[in-house]
């Protein structure tokens, strides 16, 4: 059906029903034919667009509520129009039939025809003449005679309970409506019906939120006066509907009698019948649907129980491996310290011993400073010892210097003189005590440094002097009896005079 349109004019509107804001509007269209000239020139043609703003501008004073083309062909186009009120139909008609247009780059003129529209509504006839003639249908049985009205093209909106916030029709509403007309025996609204669709394979365009916005009906009344009045009241009319803001929208709706038996006993009993069984079917199928969903639960539980399964045993070998990481970085941890501690502890035994070392190092210092010391005084206590000695030697000379002077030495008589004559010197100095009794010159020609032994005698005494036994006078009484080639022992030998015998200390050992 036709989309609704705005009403300006509401003067023409009946009451259909105030409540709900449900009115009937008379149908003003006329149909407008224009006849084409025929095209000489090819590539040539006639605009629509500026037939229609001419056949707008042939009318004075007025303008058309809607203005569409219905057909387009070669020979004519046809235009409906149509006014806000029935009045207006016949000045239209006289403005614009029989009238011709000129259009620009075309020589023919076109003559336009108006006429008001015919409307395709049954007559009483074609109702009484059916239902006569039909073999099938008994006159005496609901829905088999001329008691129902089919609908066609309501708007969804328009039957809804307001109540309920829904644009979905209801069949309250369509019966409040239409009993106005007679009292209603039955209504049907097959988009409020699931089935209805697969009970009877037509498309009856079931309701669905969001979708279709016009629907069908059926309304049984239980008289035929009824009926009379309901399709006298709609024939050549729209249906208008009023707001509360006081703006109205019409539309055109198809009104027809059933023809199909829809509303009689058997037909609501067989569409019981097959409701019912697709119930039970439904409910088979939702029993399917409900196993099938069982089993799918069960088989998401078990997937879900098993997906928890293995994160938990992912989630443990994840806590596994951290534990080992873990246990890893502290063994890392405790292997780094050890590490530091064993490198501290070697830094400490290397400063320990570095500090010993040092200690060992000073305490070296010590003793060899201690050890020169004392080599030091050695050896001054050596060149004081020896520098005594040579002052003895000195006096001694003098002395043995002085004696010689006073008399002689008779030691060229001496018969051991001569025979030790040929004896090397092998006495030190520490021996020149027995020149007392030799002559002075044989002392002073004695060697100053001990000669190379040559002798058994020598070798095993050389501190034998070869002066001493040259005369028995100048000899100790104590070593009268000692031979003659040998030297008095070292605990007897007389150290010289003025020389301290040096002390014999232990040495120490330097420490490593």
């Amino acid at each position: 059906m036709a989309a609704a349109t705005i009403v300006h004019d509401t003067s023409e509107a009946v009451e259909l029903c105030p409540t709900y804001g449900l009115y009937l509007k008379p149908i003003t269209k006329m149909t407008i034919s224009v006849a084409l000239p025929q095209l000489k020139q090819p590539g040539k043609s006639i605009s629509n667009w500026e037939v229609m703003e001419r056949l707008k501008g042939m009318v004075h004073n007025h303008q058309f509520s809607t203005l569409r083309i219905s057909k387009s062909t070669m020979d004519f186009i046809r235009f409906e129009g149509e006014v806000e009120n029935k009045s207006l139909v016949k000045a239209f008609l006289a403005c614009l039939d029989g009238k011709t247009i000129k259009l620009s780059g075309f020589s023919d003129i076109l003559k336009v025809r108006a006429a008001e529209f015919k409307i395709d509504f049954p007559t009483r006839h074609d109702w009484d003449s059916f239902f006569r003639d039909a073999k099938d249908m008994n006159e005496t049985l609901p829905g088999e005679r001329p008691d129902t009205i089919h609908l066609e093209g309501l708007p969804c909106k328009w039957f809804a309970l307001k109540e309920s916030g829904s644009e979905k029709p209801s069949e309250e509403v369509l019966v409040r409506v239409f009993e106005r007309f007679g009292e209603i025996r039955n209504v049907d609204i097959p988009m409020l019906d699931p089935y209805r669709e697969e009970m009877t394979g037509r498309n009856f365009h079931t309701f669905s939120f969001g979708g279709h916005l016009n629907f069908e009906a059926y309304v049984q009344y239980r008289e035929y006066v009824g009926f009379i009045q309901a399709m006298s009241a709609l024939r050549g009319m729209k249906l208008m509907y009023k707001g509360e803001d006081g703006k109205a929208v019409a539309c055109n709706i198809k009104v027809s009698f059933d023809s199909t038996k829809h509303l009689s006993d058997a037909s609501i009993k067989k569409r019981q019948l097959e409701r019912q069984k697709l119930q039970e079917l439904e409910q088979q199928r939702e029993e399917q649907k409900r196993r099938e969903k069982e089993a799918e639960e069960r088989q998401r539980a078990e997937e879900r129980k098993q997906k928890e399964l293995e994160e938990q045993e992912r989630e443990r070998k994840r806590e596994e491996k951290l534990r080992r990481r873990e246990q890893k970085q502290r063994d890392r941890e405790l292997r780094r310290s050890q590490k530091k501690l064993e490198k501290l502890q070697a830094e400490e035994q290397r400063k320990l011993q570095e500090k010993i070392r040092l200690e060992e190092r000073k305490l070296l210092l010590a003793q060899r400073n201690l050890q020169s010391i004392r080599l030091i005084a050695e050896l001054l206590s050596r060149a004081k010892a020896l520098k005594l000695q040579q002052q003895e030697q000195k006096a001694e000379t003098q002395r043995l210097q002085q004696l010689e002077n006073g008399g002689g030495c008779r030691r060229q008589s001496c018969g051991a003189w001569r025979r030790r004559r040929s004896a090397p010197w092998g006495c030190s100095a520490r021996s020149g005590s027995c020149a007392s009794a030799c002559s002075a010159s044989c002392w002073a020609r004695r060697p100053t440094t001990p000669a190379a032994p040559t002798s058994r005698v020598s070798r095993a005494r050389p501190c034998c002097s070869p002066c001493w036994p040259c005369c028995t006078r100048c000899r100790p009484a104590a070593w009268a009896q000692v031979p003659l080639h040998c030297s008095p022992p070292p605990a007897q030998r007389p150290a010289p005079p003025g020389r301290p015998r040096p002390s014999r200390r232990p040495k120490v050992a330097p420490r490593t």
